[in-house]
């Protein structure tokens, strides 16, 4: 047998959603700075991406946490996250998930009961400090990139939900955040393939007309998700992210969370010490610490810490034959969508 590329992952989910991190099989990926390789992946060879995110070798649900060398010598290591619609900056289950494997694989030397990994993303170095007890990872909790609003209340006319708000926030990648109330659904299991498919059709309008610049990094523009969300009766977050093609994510969302917590700040509801539980559409929760108060460009910003935890599944290795006819994959409406 001939293989014309083979790589190696440990699988890991976050509060259910997947992340299977790579760990051999890419040497790295061109670029100076994180940025960089991930403005190479989205613009000039998107190649890995298709192969490793679409079918046969996957599926909609889940990302690949693709390590390289840091860029930074701050750094451990860098991150991207690969998902079938681009390679995004930053995620927070996704670093979670990349902690524990780098952890309990040793990859990165375990020291209990705290061990740190600092990560480089296109979005800024990422703290983790990982709570280790008998080899295991038992919390993960992330310095964030600084989150910030943009617009406050931004307006989408709709002729279904007439007008649907928004505000458009920065957490790690540009999310606009709709209170799900608007379009009269609740976030509950039953009701993940509506949420899915409402929010990535909302998700293509806003982006249709809004640019979402980051004021210092164009590689770090664009829309990525919109993200549902309700207000609990104990002061918790429902969440719910929806991501291209269509589907929900199965975490309560750490670069969402981020960003919450900054839209909260931008209307005087949070300060520098308090703390909010998001929980998802199954039930797992992420703890959001709002930090310290910051600038980005021209925007006030928040730094915080989102804390949640990995489970180590399995370990695949993934193979491409030559004469393999699918050897980008494809994806079909039955499963993907539109």
């Amino acid at each position: 047998m001939h293989l014309s590329r083979t790589i190696q992952t440990v699988d890991v989910h976050c509060a259910g959603e997947v992340g299977r991190v790579i760990i051999g099989g890419v040497l790295n990926i061109p670029g100076a700075t994180m940025a960089a390789k991930l403005h190479y992946l989205n613009t000039v060879d998107d190649s890995l991406r298709r192969w490793l995110c679409s079918e046969p070798r996957s599926a909609p649900a889940g990302s690949f946490c693709l390590l390289t060398p840091a860029c930074d010598p701050v750094a451990d290591v860098g991150l991207i996250v690969l998902q079938p619609d681009q390679a995004h900056a930053m995620s927070g289950s996704n670093a979670m998930c990349a902690t524990t494997a780098l952890l309990e694989t040793g990859m990165v030397p375990m020291v209990e009961p705290v061990s740190i990994v600092t990560l480089d993303t296109a979005a800024g170095l990422v703290k983790a400090t990982a709570t280790c007890t008998n080899g295991k990872v038992v919390k993960v909790t992330l310095d964030m990139p600084a989150a910030f609003v943009t617009k406050r209340d931004a307006v989408l006319d709709t002729a279904e939900w007439g007008a649907v708000t928004y505000d458009l926030c920065f957490g790690g990648v540009f999310y606009a955040l709709v209170d799900v109330g608007q379009i009269g659904l609740a976030i509950t299991p039953d009701n993940a393939r509506q949420l899915a498919t409402i929010g990535v059709d909302l998700r293509n309008r806003i982006a249709a007309t809004e640019p979402a610049r980051h004021p210092l990094t164009p590689a770090l523009d664009g829309l990525s998700y919109v993200m549902f969300f309700a207000n609990e009766p104990d002061g918790a977050l429902r969440t719910c992210t929806t991501l291209r093609p269509g589907r929900t994510d199965r975490s309560p969302c750490g670069t969402g969370s981020n960003s919450s917590m900054a839209a909260r700040h931008a209307r005087g509801r949070a300060k520098p010490g308090d703390v909010v539980i998001s929980r998802s559409i199954i039930g797992g929760e992420f703890t959001t610490e709002l930090v310290a108060e910051t600038t980005v460009g021209p925007y006030p910003a928040t730094m915080n810490r989102v804390s949640g935890q990995g489970w180590i599944y399995g370990f695949s290795q993934i193979c491409l034959d030559p004469t393999d006819p699918f050897p980008l994959g494809f994806t079909l409406s039955d499963t993907w969508g539109g």
